[in-house]
């Protein structure tokens, strides 16, 4: 029994409520001990002999077995990143949705991360995660099967068939041997996109004469738990045309007839089959062998399964399998002595120089957890056999020295001596979780022959080896050390190497705080000088957060600097800033940019700050303005900027800057307060919103849409098209794929009725009162980072936070419409319907 679940899933328990301990002897449960996020499973049909074959997916679907037992499997990315992949199930493998050490989400700086967005939103560039097969851009990708029938056209057979209802499209992926892994490409069977969106395919089986049948839930869009039509769906055969719809019924009751049966492209018919031979025992083994020894190999794949389940014939039918010319039935038969629970060894033995990359990659994989004193030398044989080249055969490794790696490495570094400094040796080093691993990371990132470009592959590295006093050493080294190859370089090491050295006191070392304070000279401008001006409490640069903080106030740069001087009580350094003159009079003062970054911060220390500069009639009109503006952006200070107009106290000459910045406050009752405080004037038309059929039926002007888009609607506000825009709600440069006219409109004018799954709202209250209302962007154990409708990401420690809560309603406005007349709204989405290629630079 194969099954799965997604990232919500979290755990699974038997019937009477205990949680699952694997074969491996870890609990089911998404707690990175050592399983997280998304996960597939296998288990006898009783429950036993439970296994969690890959883990940290985001939305996977549904998992599809093939004849030789290979899995594949499709997996949804946080809506709109263009992510959708498509996976091949190297069992027991990572599949990084999330940081497997941390559990921060995609988004999370991190070192080396990947440039395209498809790929970083799966760690594709970390140790330890399993390649995608195949990355297919937007969409909800839903059901899968495996196509191993004959009546379709041959570039379809014996591949993956999957649903995806977001571009309202079924396609087949077919596949070839690449490395230790494969290669895929996209063909369409059935395309709805440009003919009818209503088609959302959700799953795809194969009939008993080889026809596929597409189930169609038939909705105006998909996403957000939202249904547009509850009543109707559709269902569509798929064949050459002529192809009436016959078979023969199987019969189950005889040897010959019940393997026959086996060779059904269906399911079903070979479920039944395989239960009746099986059951026959050694009365179908002649007909069963004969189907092992004919010329398809997924026939024989099929025989081979029931072949070693004859009791008393499983090892002659395994060694039968490993000496076969085909490695797909190599690879089987090495799959059916593990089943079997027969010695692996013995086989591991045999195919450990295979001439095929994926037997050995099976080989690697049977090794995990293998206490055998022949494992590390078998590993060490397979290990050799790399080339530096495939990241599959580096994962397989990996998955089989789990547990191991101190004697797997060990065993590898004794065979091959001084030698190991190959772009095979160096790959195999940065996968490793060995005692001896940071010390080797220590000896490649010292030498010169590794390039600028491959320190940060190895300084993440660093982040999956456990904490001890030899990594403690090794970063010492590497920071304080005087590492040669330029200034640029040495400043690289050691600031990464600082970044990652916990427990130091830099104080008690004068020659050593002398380094630090030059690689912040080098690093000034930067995240990395925050984090380390940070860490090690360096008062000397509160000056420099400040003016990094003034001059990147609308960014994270900005907002991760004012908030360190927060943290550290540097009120007087930011009292002072108010004062400050601008150093050429065309330039804004630095007090109204202090005023603008406390704002964008999200801190509830900056009222107290800020209130004061407001209120003082001493100080220029604009920064008393400014101040007011970034009041209204902290929840207290809002309500304070109401309470004051409330009681008329309010400055009239701050009258307009507090109404603008309560009419755009994110909390509904300070609008209401402002819409009665400040009376909006009328909107540009007041003609009512027709109803929906008749507003479906409007064409619009697509330039006209385009300029009300990124103007007037504001959708370029938490919207990216093509790369123009900020990113906090999906990307929209596919989205005239992916919803029909009738539910763009919806999403215009409802958006709370289907909010997307990971664009949900929450507020996060802080001890100090304030409220921040944003998308979840990543929760740790440390931290929350929230992600405002400003676009900026602030993270808070959760000693900071006294709730968190997922609301029901959208981050995205419900009144957008109140700022467009009826044409523009229809000229709006006669654009959106034209969003259909994204630009593939975009993805960067």
């Amino acid at each position: 029994f194969y099954f799965n679940f997604g990232n919500t899933g979290k755990h699974v328990h038997d019937k009477n409520g205990k949680l699952i301990t694997d074969l491996a002897g870890h609990q089911v449960i998404d707690n990175r001990k050592p399983y997280i996020g998304g996960m597939v499973f296998r288990c006898n049909l009783d429950g036993s002999d439970f296994e969690v074959l890959g883990h940290n997916f985001r939305n996977n679907y549904e998992i599809a077995v093939d004849s030789f037992g290979t899995l594949w499997q499709s997996d949804n990315d946080d809506d709109g990143n263009r992510g959708v992949r498509i996976n091949f199930v190297m069992e027991y493998g990572n599949y990084g949705y999330v940081d497997e050490i941390t559990g921060a989400g995609w988004r999370t700086p991190r070192t080396g991360m990947h440039a395209e967005i498809p790929k970083r939103h799966f760690h594709q560039n970390d140790p330890g995660v399993v390649p995608n097969l195949l990355q297919t851009g937007a969409g909800s990708p839903t059901g899968i099967c495996i196509y191993e029938g004959d009546l379709l056209p041959k570039r379809f057979r014996n591949q993956m068939i999957h649903t995806d209802a977001g571009p309202s499209i079924v396609r087949s992926y077919p596949v070839i041997p690449y490395g230790a892994g494969y290669q895929a490409k996209i063909e369409n069977i059935l395309d709805g996109a440009e003919k009818d969106n209503w088609f959302r395919p959700s799953d795809v089986c194969v009939a008993p004469d080889g026809s596929i049948f597409v189930a169609d839930w038939y909705d105006p869009g998909v996403g957000g738990h939202a249904m547009g039509d509850v009543t109707r769906g559709r269902v569509f055969r798929v064949a050459p045309p002529k192809s009436s719809y016959k078979f023969e019924a199987p019969d189950f009751s005889t040897p010959k007839g019940a393997v026959a049966a086996l060779k059904s492209p269906n399911l079903a018919t070979r479920y039944l089959a395989w239960n009746a031979v099986n059951a026959m025992q050694e009365k179908a083994e002649p007909a069963l062998f004969k189907l092992f020894k004919s010329d398809s190999s997924r026939h024989r794949a099929r025989a081979l399964w029931l072949l070693v389940n004859i009791k008393g014939h499983a090892e002659n039918y395994v060694q039968l399998a490993i000496k076969d010319s085909n490695p797909d039935i190599r690879i089987t038969g090495l799959r059916a002595a593990r089943r079997m629970k027969l010695d692996v060894i013995n086989y591991v033995r045999q195919l450990v120089r295979d001439r095929s990359p994926q037997v050995r990659r099976e080989c690697a994989i049977a090794l995990r957890h293998n206490k055998s004193i022949e494992a590390a030398k078998l590993w060490t044989e397979l290990a050799i056999q790399h080339d530096g080249q495939d990241r599959w055969y580096l994962e397989a490794l990996g998955i089989g020295a789990d547990q191991q790696w101190d004697k797997f490495l060990s065993a590898w570094l004794d065979r091959i001596g001084n030698k190991w400094d190959t772009p095979a040796g160096r790959d195999l080093i940065w996968r490793s979780r060995s005692s001896q691993t940071t010390k080797l990371l220590e000896e490649l990132i010292s030498k010169k022959t590794i390039s600028a470009d491959q320190l940060p592959r190895y300084f993440r590295a660093f982040d999956f080896q456990p904490n001890s006093k030899s990594k403690s050493d090794v970063l010492e080294r590497l920071a304080f050390g005087q590492n040669s190859g330029g200034i640029d370089r040495q400043t690289y090491i050691a600031s990464e190497s600082m970044d990652r050295i916990s427990g130091f006191d830099i104080n008690s070392h004068p020659s050593r705080k002398a380094v630090l304070a030059k690689v912040l000279n080098q690093t000034k401008g930067t995240l990395q000088f925050v984090k380390l001006t940070r860490k090690f409490q360096d008062s000397r640069q509160f000056p420099e957060l400040l003016a990094m903080a003034q001059n990147h106030a609308t960014d994270e740069l900005g907002i991760a600097s004012i908030r360190t001087l927060l943290d550290f009580k540097q009120r007087k350094l930011i009292q002072d800033s108010f004062s400050a003159k601008a150093k050429n009079e065309k330039d804004e003062s630095p007090g109204i940019k202090t005023a603008r970054v406390l704002g964008t911060s999200g801190d509830g220390r900056a009222v107290a700050l800020l209130t004061p500069v407001m209120n003082d009639e001493d100080r220029p009109l604009e920064l008393r303005r400014a101040a007011a503006r970034a009041i209204g952006k902290n929840r207290k200070g809002a309500l304070d900027l109401v309470k004051l107009a409330q009681q008329k106290k309010l400055d009239e000459n701050l009258f307009q800057a507090v109404a603008a910045t309560l009419h755009t406050a994110q909390w509904r009752d300070v609008k209401e307060q402002a819409n009665k405080l400040f009376p909006l004037p009328p909107t540009k038309n007041n003609e009512p919103i027709p109803d929906m059929a008749d507003l479906v039926k409007r064409k619009g002007n697509i330039s006209a849409g385009k300029v009300l888009f990124n103007t007037v609607a504001t959708c370029a506000k938490c919207h990216v098209v093509n790369g123009i825009g900020k990113e906090v709600g999906p990307n929209m440069s596919e989205i005239g794929k992916k919803l029909s006219r009738q539910a763009m409109f919806e999403s215009i004018l409802y958006p709370s009725a289907g909010v997307s799954h990971n664009y949900e709202t929450y507020s996060v209250v802080t001890v100090d009162g304030n409220l921040i209302n944003g998308i979840l962007v990543s929760k740790t154990a440390d931290s929350v980072t929230i992600k405002t409708a400003e676009a900026i990401a602030r993270t808070f420690k959760k000693s900071e936070i006294e709730e968190i809560q997922k609301q029901k309603i959208s981050l995205m406005p419900a009144d957008i419409q109140k700022l467009l007349t009826v044409k523009d709204l229809v000229d709006v989405v006669e654009y959106m319907t034209t969003l259909k290629q994204a630009d593939k630079t975009a993805t960067k």
